[in-house]
């Protein structure tokens, strides 16, 4: 058995996937840069708000709600971000292949099925 964060994984599946232990790193150095954005996110926006506060009185209530909404909006974005740059990486350590080279073999494939490439000749049928 191979410990990967706070789990087991067999070692038949570490050895089938060689790139596990760094597909596992990256997500969880996304998850931490999500945390710490939504830390630092909703901290800002609440010193931010206390600072414009001077001029508009409104309850501090609202500041804090709207801190959290903020951090919590873009600790989503960067853990989103971060989560699609592992995934990438995981495609890239499985395949060899970065996802974008994929997708462009496999677009090209289904253009050529639909006809729409230029070099592509059809052929009528019967």
């Amino acid at each position: 058995m191979v410990n990967l964060g706070l789990s087991r994984v067999d070692d038949a599946v570490a050895a089938k996937h060689p790139g596990l232990g760094e597909y596992a790193a990256c997500q969880s150095n996304a998850f931490m840069k999500g945390i710490f954005t939504f830390v630092t996110g909703t901290g800002a926006t609440l010193g931010l708000q206390v600072f414009v506060q001077r001029k508009f009185k409104y309850p501090f209530q609202w500041n804090v709600l709207v801190a959290v909404i903020a951090g919590s909006v873009a600790s989503y974005w960067v853990t989103r971000v971060e989560s699609q740059k592992c995934s990438n990486l995981w495609l890239f350590l499985e395949t060899g292949q970065l996802p974008t080279d994929v997708g462009t073999v496999i677009g090209k494939q289904v253009k050529a099925r639909r006809g729409w490439e230029t070099n592509v000749t059809l052929v009528p049928c019967g």
